[in-house]
């Protein structure tokens, strides 16, 4: 069975290992979280026992149907772009793709374009 992120202790250093630039620790609503270029990246609910994900809510209401045993919504993510994964149910590969794509989109497009240059 795959290893898979249990809590946000495990998650956050799952995150750092990732080793990209500009990530930054941050208190928001005195919750520990990470961010990336100043924007909210990696954190855990407030609310629930899971992971917080940017989804569109396509894709969202798609994981759900598909899976609903791993990803959920609490009334409080609704209106965002957002999709919670249960502690437990965090597979590695998912979560590295989903916080690379999410560094990506946080980056401004100049550094994107240095930084893709330097790591071809």
């Amino acid at each position: 069975m795959t290893k898979v992120i249990r809590d946000w202790a495990e998650l956050k250093a799952f995150a750092l290992a990732l080793g990209l630039p500009e990530i930054t620790h941050a208190t928001p609503w005195g919750h520990e979280a990470l961010k990336a270029f100043g924007k909210m990246w990696c954190y855990w609910s407030y609310y629930e026992d899971g992971a917080v994900f940017k989804a569109s809510l396509d894709e969202r209401e798609m994981l759900m149907a598909a899976d609903p045993e791993t990803f959920f919504l609490h009334p409080h993510y609704a209106p965002y772009h957002l999709v919670l994964v249960r502690a437990g149910r965090i597979e590695p590969a998912w979560a590295r793709a989903r916080l690379v794509q999410q560094w990506r989109d946080a980056a401004p497009k100049r550094f994107l374009k240095d930084w893709d240059a330097r790591h071809d």
